[in-house]
This record gives C-alpha cells, structure tokens and sequence, in this order.
C-alpha cells in the first residue's frame, strides 16, 4: 500500500486511531518526542552522527548511500519487529522533519502492506506547535495556598465539577519543593515538558478561565515559560486558608510513608536557608518518626517563601478564602462561588 503524507491537523484526528511511530534516534527520542509515540530509529545515535557528519562534509547523496549501508542489514530485523508490535498494518510516522528517515521506514513497511501516515515537516513541525501552544495568552485563575491546604486536590474536584483546570506539578512530575520529587518519575526534559503542557493547553477553550495551582518559576528542574508565568502573576487568584494542623495533617498523610533517607536528604538540599539548628531538629524528628515536628519545622521555612511569592501578584485581584474546617466537596462549592465574585471579569490580563 502507498504512503499518504499528512498534515498535523489531520494529524490530530488520526493519532487516538492509529500507533505512532518516532524513527529518529534513541537520543533525540529521550530528549523529546510526540507524547504516546514508540521510538523504532531507523539510525542509531552512533550512526545519525555518521550520516549527519557526511551530509555536511560530501552532501545528500554521499549522506543517503551511507545511511543505507548502515541500516540496510538491518531491514529484516524492523520488519519482524514491526509486524509483531502492529498487526493492524497501520500507522503513522514522523522523523525530524519528515525527511529520509521516516521516507525509508515508510517505503520498507509499505511493501509489506502497511498503510502509512507520514506526517509532513516531522517533528519540527509538531515542536512549532508546542512551543507557540505554551506562549499564547490564556485566560487562568490561580489557586493559592500555603503548603498543605490541599490545591491538588482542590484542582481535580474542579475539574470533576466541570472546570478547566492545569495541574502543573502533574505535568512536571514535582510537587515544588526540595520534597516535591520524592516519590515520582522523573522529570521531562525541558522540550518534553513544553509538548505534554501543550496537549493540555490544546484541550482547552482559550476564552473560558481555566484554574492553575500557584506556583514559583521554577518546578523542579523545569522553568515555566516566562508569558505563561507572567500571566500567572497578573491573573485573579484565589488565596485559601487552612489551620495549621489541618496543612500538618495533609502533609503527613502524603509524606510520612516515604523514606526517611530521601526525606533527610530533602532537609538538607535547603540546609543554608534552614540553618544549622533547624536543620538539625528537622532530621532527627524523621530519624524519630515524628512526622508532625519535622513538618511543622519545614512550614516556618515554606511560609515565608510562599508570602514572598504572593507578593509579586498583581494588586486587587486577590480574594482570601477561609476553607478551614470543611470538606473537599464543600471547598469547591466555596471557590466556584469566590470565582464569582471577580464578576467575570476574566480576560486575558495582558490584553
């Protein structure tokens, strides 16, 4: 069957039908790539190098021959590979810009009776779109909080109840503190980052509020970018408050499980800004087991930053809501009507 070159809209309306294949190599793959896509390279990272290194120094010609020399012996073994992970015979395929790698896998499957769907300008095209996604102006609001009042939580019952919402900390597999990667994936890569956040940004209406945890510039490793911070900053925001047991609570049933090592190891990433006493008492109430000490000891530190964060808001477009006291459901109640009360007024603030 012949291959059928294909836009990235119609991209869209194909990939939850049909597998994807990333015929580039293992390294850009990792780097970043389509989410959902399977990496099946045509040239491995030793051998992209090759090719590259040719094309520049004796052209495409030279480039192409050797890319087939290399990958040649290989033909037989991709084929079985492929004909045992799909079955179906159809799929789509991207490379760096829909170029020879993805033309070559295309034409090797395509005599075996596969239908293929080659994305046209490859990865760099599906990147543009990624990159643009991410910098285009939306209109948020930001669930504030200290540490411990229970905005995630707060942001799925939203989104249960019908409400955009952004789950950032999600997205970047970090809860945002020096604890925030215990317990979680890794992180993506900064490109990877940007092309999960998109897909999410894709989905949603532009010109209805969509809710966002506050958070600092920085989570993790990953760096917000900067117009979507920025937006963050001059958006309405939502300030709840819990009693400082309740944050405790909340903090121990999420972290008391973990390991006391990786917790140590957390305390003592902010040791300079802790100080040597506090940091002290900190390591020994986990040594001890006392979840509510070293927590409460942490707190003094993640307040302060918080109040410093919230200061860096825009003036009059926060409201301070009081949720102590009351569960989950009743919350969302509570800020569904606070929404209201910033009278609609929701659009994009640099407007």
């Amino acid at each position: 069957m012949a291959e059928q070159l294909i836009s990235l809209d119609e991209f869209w309306s194909l990939r939850d039908q049909i597998p994807v294949i990333d015929a580039r190599s293992e390294k850009e793959f990792d780097q970043s790539h389509i989410p959902g896509s399977i990496n099946i390279p045509i040239l491995n990272n030793t051998e992209r190098i090759q090719v590259g290194t040719l094309y520049k120094e004796r052209g495409p010609e030279e480039a192409t021959i050797k890319g087939f020399e290399l990958v040649g012996p290989r033909f037989h073994l991709i084929l079985k590979h492929v004909l045992k992970r799909f079955p179906e015979k159809k799929i789509i395929i991207y490379c760096w810009r829909g170029g020879m790698r993805s033309h070559i896998l295309a034409w090797l499957l395509t005599m075996i009776g596969f239908e293929i769907f080659r994305l046209r300008g490859g990865y760099k095209t599906y990147r543009t779109f990624s990159f643009d996604m991410v910098r285009k102006d939306w209109n948020l609001i930001v669930l504030g909080g200290k540490t411990g009042t229970g905005k995630t939580r707060l942001l799925k019952k939203l989104q249960e109840s019908g409400e955009q919402t952004i789950d950032l900390e999600g997205l970047a597999n970090h809860k945002g503190s020096s604890f925030g990667a215990i317990g979680q994936p890794a992180q993506p890569s900064v490109e990877q980052f940007e092309n999960i956040f998109a897909e999410t940004l894709q989905k949603l209406d532009p010109k209805k509020p969509s809710w966002v945890e506050n958070e600092s510039r920085k989570i993790g490793r990953l760096i917000l970018p900067d117009n979507f911070y920025h937006q963050m900053l001059a958006s309405p925001l939502i300030d709840i408050y819990k009693t400082d047991q309740e944050r405790i609570n909340l903090i121990v049933e999420e972290y008391g499980s973990l390991p006391q090592d990786e917790l140590i190891l957390a305390v003592l990433r902010i040791k300079k800004r802790l100080g040597g006493l506090r940091t002290s008492e900190a390591i020994q109430a986990i040594v001890d087991g006392n979840h509510e000490a070293w927590i409460a000891n942490m707190l003094i530190y993640y307040d302060k930053a918080y109040n410093f964060d919230l200061d860096k808001h825009a003036d009059g477009k926060t409201i301070q809501l009081d949720l102590s006291g009351i569960d989950e459901d009743t919350s969302t109640k509570n800020l569904l009507e606070a929404k209201s009360q910033f009278h609609g007024k929701y659009t994009n603030p640099t407007n």
